[in-house]
């Protein structure tokens, strides 16, 4: 892992971009997806408080039973990835 943390958020944007883009995902999670994939990519911030933010918005909706298995699995791999974020 790289010590800015860059690496991980662009393999977690990756994985967030697809789900945010399969028509087959409910709206909810989609959106939260793209406003994950919107934090993200924020450079006025720490890399460390992007991953805290969009981890916080992914695990809200990670709960979701509506959420198709693959797509819950994503997300889970998307906040993994995260998690290893510091500043």
């Amino acid at each position: 892992m790289s010590s800015t943390g860059i690496e991980p958020i662009d393999r977690a944007i990756a994985i967030l971009q697809r789900v945010a883009e399969d028509t087959g995902v409910p709206r909810n999670i989609r959106r939260a997806a793209t406003e994950s994939m919107k934090i993200l990519k924020d450079q006025s911030l720490t890399p460390g408080l992007r991953a805290a933010n969009a981890v916080s918005i992914l695990e809200e909706v990670s709960q979701d039973p509506n959420m198709p298995l693959f797509a819950r699995t994503a997300i889970w791999q998307a906040i993994s990835l995260l998690e290893q974020v510091k500043d």
